[in-house]
Order: structure tokens, then C-alpha cells, then sequence
């Protein structure tokens, strides 16, 4: 056998007979029950297996103290990170859902002889027309029976408040802008706790995220509890964000965001270490008038507003059901934006006076385990990322050798380590997560993430709260140059290692093995990420959503039977053939609305309606839509596909 083949297969013993354990003994294992702490077990015991080894084995000797400071800078880099999944595997031993709870609390609110008022503030700065115009049409749509929707624009617009006067919402402006959201909300508050009839409970949405018609109906159910402060539902998503989009891979990974808030929260919440997320929230006003509004010292309000509720005795629950849909980042400036300011806000926390070093604040252990958990993942996950691109550039080229490990020894020592948490975390997740694509994620946004980082442990007052813009002309092709210029000369000194590990004197001496074999991992990172870098163009003016649902289709005086396929608040495709030429004029019954439009596309096998624009007609798609009836973005990873588009995506 060949030297090379022969040492892999050898190292590669131990991760194959993990591998296959767990490949036998997982698909026994509900993973909703109290025996999903067994494999989380083994994947911790391989955890502490592998960093005994790190600590003991790979770290370089004092003689070379160039390799030893870079060495132990690594290794502490990577125990932060892992540390920080350690606590995350914690948490997930355990889990919980509260439908059952909503269906069994359902007739205790329907029995109340007031139904409480909620006030649903709609939260605005700079959005455009048609974004909005979603929104309003969503909430002011919903089935509970006593609800007001105020639009809070810190935009001042003329045009919105006659947009919310025509939709039958109400409009609310302030003379400044301070403390963006936050105080924007804050001013919304005092001024309907000042109504004749103030609320019992707000709701929050953001300007893009439509509510489904039992959205409210269905949160304010968990209130029952009268120590329930905050009942916060997911976010979901009608378009792809823009790593799935760049890389033409939303039919094949799910957004970002599944893993959270399908997975994680629901585990957070059986800890009670649940937290406001803002959007598609509802809070109870008792309780957020005993905290003083929602806080101002950090731009994720939210997260901190949880923490000053649990001071009060008010707690956070979470219901994992899809009740709103909301737009994701579309473009990649707007997705690392939005992360940045995630991590500026969580490190403000940590570094205020409700966070978790500040033992005399009132905080609970576990909530500074949860805060700790975050810390880590913004302060270690992201520096590590790049640690892992920056490590084997500095052997192949500098000779620092920061790992001082064989090949067969580390193969032998990390792949069970890493099959183990690859397999098991799938297996949690439910198929939401593919650490590639979680490499390239984190590898985009790491300078943004670092950056912030540094601004909110050293100066974390004063930050301005940046707002996610949505929406915008999306028609053009957009490279980022700057992010690609870093990531191709990244690229280029990766390469340049592998080649001079070819062309060295001794080019597959046991030392360089595992630095030419992390290369070409990094190099299939740097090269996707370079690729999410050209940002192409979306054409389609609505997003669809799939789902069947028979659709009544008249011309000619003769009425035809179709099925949907998928659906846009613009138009429907539906399957079957029609008999009639492009352009002809159709009278369209979808459930109980009934819209005009006409035939823009066919084919043997389906046809396309496109409706005609008027309000009428948008807000009846809205709501038909945004239903919850109509199926978005896939929740599941299918690998196979993954690869197959991303290669296709890089041949092009």
C-alpha cells in the first residue's frame, strides 16, 4: 500500500469504529426524549479526550519559542471555542415544546370575559413602501379578537402615515431619534399606557416580518402563567439569506437561523434560559413598566430585557411554532451587519452591569452559564475560524509549527473527536447543520465580528444601533471587492504552501502531512466564501412559497380546476395544462378570496398566473401568503445537494 494511504488508514481506525457506533446506535434513539443525553455523553467524553491530548501532546517545546507562544495562543483560542460547544451540548441534553401547552391552555383564553388588549408596534426607520405595506396587511389581519397595530416610524414619512391610515392602523412619530429601536419603542409605550384603555400586552414586529392570522391567538395562550413575561415565537424566512443565495443552495441548506431557533431555544427554554429576540415577540405590560421599558445600554435590547424581566420575577417562554415571516439579510454587507451588531450587543452585556461578572446583580447561574456560552461564541468561535486558516500559512510558509503533532497520531487522536461531533450534532439538529457551511459563515463575517468584539469590551458606550436594511434594488451583479481581495490573498498563501510543500526537500515529511491536508480543507473554504463574495442577481420581484391548494380558474365562461404549486403575493403557478394562449385574462378563486390576472407562462405541465396590481389584490395575497398554510425554505440539509450546487456554483 502507499506510504501516505497506509498512515491514513491507520489513524483513520479509531474515527471509523466511532463513526459506525454511532451510525448503529442513533437511529434507535428518539431524540426528543431523556435519552439523547447518551450520545451528547460520548461526544463530551471524546471532547476531553481530545484536549487532554492537545495539552499533553501537541503543544511545541519551550526550546522553539516562536512555536511555543503561537502554539499555546492557538490551543487557548480553541479551548475557548470549545468550550463554548461544550456548554451548548449541555444545554441540549434537554429540550421542550409548549404546543400541547397552547392547546390545552386555548380554552382558558377564549373563556376570559375580556379578551386582553394587545398593542402590536410595528417598528420602522427606513423600509420601503411595499415591505411595509406586507406588514401592516398582516398584522392588521389577525383572528384575535382585541388587538390595535400602531406603526412606530422613526422615518417621519408622510406617505407612511397615509399608507397606515388607508390600512386601518394607527401611525406614531417622536421629535428625535434617541436611542434608535429601543426608544422608539420606549415613546410607543408611555404613550398608549396614557390611552383611555391601555394594553395588557405588546407585541413587537419588525418592519418586514408578517404575522400569521393566529399569531396572537396563539402566544398570548402561554400567559396563563401569570410569572410569563415574554412569550417569544422564531423567526423564519421568506427569501434565502445571502450565503445560501450566493452559492444557489437554498433547495439544499437551510438559512443560518434553523439551528436556533428550531433546536437551540427550544433547549434553552427547557433550562429557562429562553431570551427575547425582539421580532414576533409579546410581552406582557405589567411587567415591562416594573423594568422600566425596554433598556437602552446595548443595541440587542431584547436579550437585555429578558435579564432585567428575571430581576422583576417575570420569565421568558418560547413557542417553537412558525407564526410570522420575515425577510433574512439580502444582501452580505446586511448580513454582517446584523451579526455585528448581535455581537457588539451581547459584549456590551457582558461587559454591563447585568452581566455575568457582576456577582451582585441578581442573576441566576444559569443565566451566566447562558451569557457565557454567547461570550464565547463571538469572543473564541470567530477568532478560532481564522486561527484555522492562519495556522498551516504559517508552517507551509514561515515554518511556525503551532501543532506539533504526526499524521497518523493526530488522524488517530482528532477524527473521533470531530466524526463524533459532526454526527452527533446532525443528529440533534435534525439535519440543520453542515459544519463546511458553518465554517464559511463565520470565516465571512469574522473581521466584522472581531471588530466589534474590541469595540464593546473596551469602548462599549455610545455605539449607534445600524439599522438591517431590506429590500433595494437587487438586479445587478455586486461583487465585494474588499472581503474578496482578503480572502483571495488568503487563498494565494495557502496554495503557495501547498506548492512549496511539493516542491521542498523531504515535500511529505510526516510533520508537514497534517498542515497539507488542513490546506485543502481551507482552500475549499477560502474558495466558497470568494464565491459568496459576487452576489447575483435576484430577479424575482416576491418570493414563493410552495404548498397545494385547488384554485378555481375561469375565461370564457367555462370554469377549470387547477392545483398550486407555489404562490407569491404577485401571482401562482399551477399545475396542469391549460387551454388557453398567453395573455388571455383569468378570474382566479384561491379559498375565499377571489383575485383577476393573466396567464404569463406555460408549459404541458403548469402555467403561471400573474395578478393584476391593485390594493384589493395585494392584500388578500398577503394574507393568503402569509397564512402559514405555504411552505418557505427547506428545514433540512441534504449534503449530496449541498455539494453538488456549490460545485456547480464554482464552475461558473
Amino acid at each position: 500500500m502507499n506510504p501516505i494511504l497506509s498512515v491514513l488508514s491507520e489513524g483513520a481506525v479509531p474515527g471509523r469504529i466511532i463513526a459506525g457506533l454511532l451510525l448503529a446506535v442513533m437511529p434507535w434513539i428518539n431524540r426528543h426524549s431523556r435519552f439523547r443525553i447518551l450520545p451528547i455523553i460520548l461526544v463530551l467524553a471524546l471532547t476531553a479526550k481530545y484536549l487532554f491530548w492537545r495539552v499533553t501532546a501537541t503543544i511545541p517545546s519551550l526550546a522553539n519559542p516562536v512555536d511555543f507562544v503561537v502554539g499555546w495562543l492557538f490551543f487557548l483560542i480553541e479551548v475557548g471555542a470549545v468550550t463554548g460547544s461544550i456548554i451548548s451540548y449541555i444545554t441540549l441534553t434537554r429540550t421542550t415544546e409548549r404546543t400541547s401547552e397552547v392547546e390545552k391552555n386555548t380554552p382558558w383564553l377564549n373563556a376570559l370575559p375580556h379578551m386582553p388588549l394587545v398593542d402590536v408596534f410595528i417598528c420602522t426607520y427606513n423600509e420601503e413602501r411595499e415591505i411595509l405595506e406586507r406588514t401592516i396587511v398582516g398584522a392588521t389581519g389577525m383572528t384575535y379578537a382585541n388587538f390595535r397595530v400602531w406603526v412606530l416610524d422613526d422615518g417621519k414619512r408622510q406617505w407612511l402615515a397615509e399608507l397606515v391610515d388607508e390600512l386601518g392602523a394607527n401611525y406614531l412619530t417622536r421629535p428625535d431619534n434617541a436611542h434608535a429601536k429601543a426608544g422608539n419603542i420606549n415613546h410607543a409605550l408611555r404613550h398608549v399606557a396614557g390611552l383611555d384603555e391601555p394594553p395588557d400586552f405588546i407585541s413587537i414586529l419588525d418592519a418586514d416580518f408578517v404575522p400569521t392570522p393566529m399569531f396572537l391567538s396563539r402566544a398570548l395562550t402561554l400567559f396563563k402563567e401569570p410569572d410569563v413575561g415574554i412569550v417569544q415565537t422564531p423567526q423564519h424566512f421568506i427569501n434565502p439569506d445571502p450565503i445560501q443565495a450566493n452559492l444557489q443552495a437554498s433547495d439544499a441548506w437551510p438559512d443560518e437561523q434553523r439551528y436556533f431557533f428550531d433546536v437551540l431555544m427550544p433547549a434553552k427554554d427547557a433550562w429557562g434560559t429562553a431570551f427575547c429576540c425582539g421580532t414576533s415577540s409579546v410581552i406582557r405590560m405589567k411587567a415591562l413598566q416594573r423594568a422600566g421599558g425596554f433598556p437602552t445600554e446595548s443595541v440587542t435590547e431584547d436579550y437585555l430585557l429578558t435579564l432585567r424581566l428575571k430581576r422583576n420575577g417575570f420569565r421568558t417562554v418560547y413557542l417553537n411554532e412558525r407564526l410570522s415571516l420575515g425577510l433574512a439579510p439580502e444582501g452580505l454587507q446586511e448580513y454582517i451587519t446584523q451579526r455585528s451588531r448581535w455581537c457588539l450587543g451581547f459584549i456590551q452585556i457582558i461587559r454591563g452591569k447585568d452581566g455575568p461578572f457582576n456577582f451582585g446583580n441578581g442573576l441566576q447561574f444559569i443565566d451566566r452559564v447562558s451569557l457565557v456560552e454567547s461570550m464565547l461564541y463571538w469572543s473564541m468561535a470567530y477568532p478560532f475560524r481564522v486561527a484555522g486558516i492562519l495556522v498551516p500559512i504559517f508552517y507551509l510558509l514561515l515554518g511556525i509549527n503551532a501543532v506539533n503533532v504526526g499524521t497518523a497520531d493526530g488522524i488517530a487522536n482528532f477524527l473521533p473527536y470531530y466524526l463524533s461531533q459532526i454526527a452527533v450534532m446532525a443528529w440533534l439538529s435534525g439535519q440543520r447543520v453542515l459544519p463546511v457551511m458553518t465554517d464559511i459563515s463565520q470565516l465571512l463575517a469574522a473581521r466584522e465580528i472581531l471588530t466589534a468584539v474590541a469595540i464593546g469590551l473596551f469602548k462599549p458606550k455610545g455605539q449607534k444601533f445600524k439599522v438591517t436594511a431590506k429590500g433595494g434594488d437587487r438586479s445587478k451583479t455586486v461583487i465585494q471587492w474588499r472581503m474578496m481581495s482578503l480572502f483571495s490573498f488568503l487563498l494565494g498563501l495557502t496554495v503557495l504552501g501547498v506548492l512549496l510543500s511539493f516542491g521542498g526537500r523531504d515535500p511529505l515529511q510526516d510533520s508537514s502531512m497534517v498542515a497539507l491536508y488542513w490546506s485543502w480543507y481551507n482552500i475549499v473554504i477560502l474558495v466558497s466564501a470568494i464565491a459568496v463574495c459576487v452576489e447575483k442577481p435576484r430577479m424575482r420581484r416576491h418570493e414563493r412559497l410552495q404548498g397545494k391548494e385547488t384554485v378555481i380558474v375561469s375565461f370564457d365562461n367555462e370554469h377549470h380546476i387547477f392545483v398550486t404549486a407555489d404562490v407569491s403575493v404577485g401571482g401562482m403557478r399551477l399545475l396542469g395544462n391549460v387551454h388557453a394562449p398567453l395573455g388571455t385574462r383569468v378570474s382566479v378563486q384561491l379559498g375565499h378570496a377571489h383575485f383577476d390576472g393573466t396567464i404569463v407562462r406555460r408549459s404541458e405541465s403548469d402555467f403561471a398566473v400573474s395578478l393584476d396590481e391593485n390594493v384589493s389584490n395585494r392584500t388578500a395575497m398577503v394574507r393568503k401568503v402569509y397564512s402559514g398554510e405555504y411552505k418557505g425554505q427547506i428545514s433540512n440539509v441534504k449534503p449530496g445537494a449541498v455539494a453538488r450546487k456549490v460545485i456547480g456554483r464554482l464552475m461558473k
